[in-house]
């Protein structure tokens, strides 16, 4: 599959264990941070609370790959299609860093940019050491492309 900037998205098995040890550091710095996640799904809802959601081609690439399908169809990128009907994450394990960083937490959002500007970075440097494509790009330009070449899950799909 290609992405916007017309290179094939990345294989996540040249890289999906080294993207996983990224997030579990990520994990462990947001959880000595302590945010507190209501369970209000505001970080899906992205029109409907005014943020856009970011994620480099090799994000993409293996929530593609390790995602289960989308719980609702894609739509022009008010919403994320993991966020189920109570307003979790379905697709928790594979969720880019953007995911793993968005609190509503007014307590963490003080640190919630350095954190995401330190492991960008890191995700950034990542992408370089393997010469594969960056293409930071919005959630849904990556799932566009997905579906117009036939890789995005179908949504609803066992």
């Amino acid at each position: 599959m290609n992405v916007s900037d017309g290179r094939p998205l990345p294989d996540p098995a040249l890289f999906r264990e080294a993207l996983h040890g990224l997030y579990d550091a990520l994990d462990a710095e947001i959880a000595r941070l302590g945010p507190v996640c209501a369970l209000s799904g505001r970080c899906c809802r992205f029109e409907e609370y005014g943020h856009t959601l970011f994620l480099s081609a090799l994000e993409a690439a293996l929530l593609l790959a390790d995602a289960p399908p989308p719980v609702r169809p894609l739509d022009d990128g008010a919403t994320c299609p993991w966020q189920d009907g109570q307003g979790r994450c379905t697709a928790r394990s594979a969720r880019p860093l953007g995911c793993r960083v968005y609190y509503c937490d007014p307590d963490y959002e003080p640190h919630a940019a350095e954190v995401s500007e330190a492991y960008i970075a890191r995700l950034k440097r990542l992408s370089e050491a393997l010469d594969l494509p960056w293409n930071y790009a919005p959630l849904h330009r990556h799932l566009r492309y997905a579906e117009a070449a036939g890789v995005l899950p179908v949504w609803g799909a066992p």
